[in-house]
């Protein structure tokens, strides 16, 4: 990816965050829903702290992109979008959390922990986990009934213990156990991968598309998976706390097993090529209308560079 390209998908990123920024500052706002009784300031305060701290919006951006390559309503596919952010946000405050991961800073700024306490955090991921499938249940987003249904049951999938909470799991027994390269490979399509799966799974649903585009769509989301965790593990061993916005050098800190640490920086710069171009092999029925998802699967693996 040369440096103009990256400059123009930046841009592209950009472009699609500012109207799910706009959406998620009204989601979050103070004022109740039909069935709600009150909205206690401090954790909502605590939630907006978690959610409106910048970030690239990676995952929303491949909603929206996945969805406009079937002409999808834009609106509906954004509010999925948000509904995805929310799950992705309540998973980095409890993965910061003392008894996870154990960190201070997250994009640039002190974790919910560290800016409110341990009880407030958690309650902030709980809310913004349950406020998710309310905006993928709402008629609000517009959609028919089953295409909702069917976001809400895959997003519960992508996100549970089958997914991205065992993911978890399996991350920090990794700590003693030690998997395998094949063990690895499981814990970070459960981890980080389902969530991207799901993306971009997620706007064939939106559009109402044929199963072999799901399925398609579901693929890419997983080889730019892989390809996410692979850069973040070269990340985590090359870069400063400085540009990642957050501490570096934890991973082989806690004796975690990453197939960075397992095969070295240059096999996996290798591997994420290979990634990439598999991604592209499989948008290649989707012409130019894939350009910008193309764009994604570079701009995930160059993230080392």
């Amino acid at each position: 990816m040369t440096k103009d390209d990256q400059m123009a998908f930046e841009a592209a990123l950009i472009a699609r965050a500012v109207p799910l920024e706009t959406l998620l500052r009204r989601l979050l706002d103070g004022r109740t829903l039909s069935g709600e009784i009150a909205r206690p300031e401090r954790l909502m305060a605590a939630m907006r702290h978690g959610v409106l701290n910048g970030g690239k919006r990676l995952r929303p951006f491949l909603v929206m992109e996945s969805s406009a390559l079937f002409s999808a309503d834009v609106e509906p596919a954004l509010r999925v979008a948000a509904a995805l952010e929310c799950v992705h946000c309540y998973s980095l405050i409890h993965d910061d959390l003392p008894a996870m991961d154990d960190d201070d800073m997250r994009r640039g700024q002190p974790t919910v922990h560290r800016a409110f306490d341990e009880a407030t955090a958690i309650l902030a991921g709980d809310a913004l986990l349950t406020l998710a499938f309310d905006i993928l249940a709402d008629e609000a987003t517009m959609l028919p009934a089953e295409r909702r249904a069917a976001l809400v049951l895959a997003l519960a999938r992508a996100a549970g213990a089958g997914s991205m909470v065992g993911g978890q799991m399996l991350d920090l027994e990794a700590e003693q156990s030690r998997p395998d390269e094949a063990g690895i490979i499981r814990l970070q399509a459960m981890k980080t991968g389902a969530l991207i799966r799901f993306a971009c799974e997620a706007g064939a649903i939106v559009a109402g598309a044929p199963s072999r585009d799901r399925e398609r769509l579901a693929e890419f989301g997983s080889a730019i998976g892989l390809a996410f965790q692979l850069a973040d593990d070269l990340l985590d061993l090359t870069a400063d706390a400085h540009q990642m916005g957050k501490a570096t050098g934890k991973d082989a800190a806690a004796g975690k097993a990453t197939l960075v640490a397992l095969h070295g920086p240059d096999w996996a710069r290798d591997q994420l090529h290979g990634l990439v171009d598999q991604a592209h092999a499989l948008l290649e029925p989707y012409g130019e209308q894939a350009a910008l998802l193309k764009q994604a699967a570079q701009f995930v693996a160059a993230r080392n560079n």
